[in-house]
């Protein structure tokens, strides 16, 4: 009796080890196909960037033109978030246009100054780092400097690949780059509002540091061409013919010749929005005529950026601007696509000189995008984020840049997690969504 009993006692045991086992098994494969789940909705998410960035032209595309928050893809479902630059409380969803930010590789020390919380000391470490000699600016730094660091580094003298490559760059920061904004999602969390009680230190004042991140770029460059890819006409350079050529088809005869006896009398323009104001061209004209003509020889022009979708933080880098200019820009700035095809209503919100000023570093257009995409599966035990940045001047559209964000957290409400977990289909959280999670 007693052998039996001790018999079994060790059969019980391993039936309890090997069903443990089993358990354990079976919850990894679990994770494992979620996982894998969650990774294949991400692929799928980036495809639907590439195909709704397709063929634009230039244009951002809108929420509603590509709808972007919990879009669901078989059983999981993806978001793309953005940040709100108007309140830290709030998600926005969409992909960002490259060109609404300030190029790295392009911005004069005097527009990186207007960046919040950026120093001398920075901004000319930045212009050495991409210039191509070795002689620095003041308060700037080239290799003497960081070849003293104790792990020693030379100093680029190339353009920035990266906007994280600020941080090789001397007076840069983690706090200067990303504020506060720890899981980089653009809203508030408990731990961004707590002081020193959690990561990240912040100084409790209700409202969330985001850094200069979202303000810069290192990718925004579009085609010096026409919308069908022909050379555009130099108007500084092009003979009578050629400009007559493309004017003829849109204006009337009589005006003809003095259009083009001004322009030949007022050459050379500083820049297109320059041309305008003095050809005598009508703001329909222009807008129409805005992408065949052009003032330099470049094949490519770096870092222009898109006075139609640029935030306040971005556009008062401009050159020569104020509050109040940024302001009247912002308050003229409209909602119909086609006064946003060209950059001509800049010339009537600000005065001539201000229009001129700014309109060698501006655009209306944008041809790289980035897209922050969390994908999460269906039964919430899994979620993958990346960053990815798509270039959309060929067709298709290709990824350029992907960073893998998921080790930041989960960036959503996380009720939106829990109720997946607890076995509410996806169709029944995506409905949800605007009741309780937003």
């Amino acid at each position: 009796m007693i052998v039996t009993m001790w018999v079994m006692l060790v059969l019980v045991g391993l039936v309890l080890v090997l069903a443990r086992s089993m358990r354990v098994e079976g919850s990894c494969s679990a994770n494992t196909a979620a996982c894998e789940q969650a990774l294949a909705i991400e692929q799928g998410a980036i495809q639907y960037v590439l195909a709704n960035i397709d063929g634009l032209e230039g244009r951002t595309p809108s929420e509603e033109d590509m709808p972007s928050e919990a879009v669901q893809v078989g059983e999981g479902a993806f978001w793309i978030i953005r940040p709100n630059p108007e309140d830290d409380q709030e998600y926005l969803f969409g992909v960002v246009g490259e060109a609404s930010r300030l190029s790295l590789n392009s911005a004069t020390v005097e527009m990186l100054l207007k960046l919040p919380d950026m120093t001398n000391e920075l901004a000319a470490a930045i212009v050495d780092w991409r210039d191509e000699d070795s002689e620095p600016t003041p308060e700037g730094a080239e290799s003497q400097y960081y070849l003293l660091l104790a792990d020693p580094y030379e100093c680029k003298n190339a353009p920035l690949e990266t906007v994280e490559e600020l941080l090789l760059i001397n007076g840069s920061s983690r706090k200067i780059l990303f504020g506060e904004d720890i899981n980089r999602n653009g809203v508030l969390e408990e731990n961004e509002n707590d002081a020193d009680q959690s990561d990240p230190p912040d100084n409790r004042d209700g409202r969330l540091d985001r850094g200069i991140f979202d303000y810069l770029t290192v990718y925004s460059a579009e085609p010096n061409s026409s919308a069908v890819g022909s050379e555009r006409v130099n108007v500084n350079q092009a003979q009578r013919q050629a400009l007559s050529e493309l004017l003829e088809k849109l204006v009337s005869g009589a005006r003809l010749p003095e259009i083009l006896d001004r322009v030949r009398r007022e050459r050379p323009f500083q820049n297109i929005l320059d041309f305008y104001l003095r050809s005598g061209l009508t703001s329909d004209e222009f807008t129409t005529l805005a992408y065949e003509l052009t003032t330099g020889n470049d094949s490519n022009l770096v870092g222009l950026i898109d006075v139609n979708t640029a935030p306040k933080q971005v556009l008062i880098c401009l050159p020569g601007l104020e509050e109040s200019d940024v302001s009247a820009l912002l308050a003229s700035r409209s909602d119909d696509q086609t006064s946003r095809d060209s950059i001509a209503w800049v010339a009537e919100a600000l005065p001539h000189e201000k229009a001129v000023a700014i309109g060698s570093y501006i655009t209306a257009r944008t041809f790289q995008f980035s897209a922050d995409i969390v994908s999460v599966s269906g039964n919430g035990r899994a979620f993958k984020r990346c960053r990815i940045v798509a270039d959309a001047r060929s067709s298709p559209p290709r990824v350029i840049y992907r960073q893998d964000l998921t080790h930041l957290g989960w960036p959503l409400s996380l009720e939106i997690v829990d109720q997946l977990r607890s076995g509410t289909p996806v169709e029944e959280v995506v409905q949800n969504l605007g009741k309780e999670f937003r």
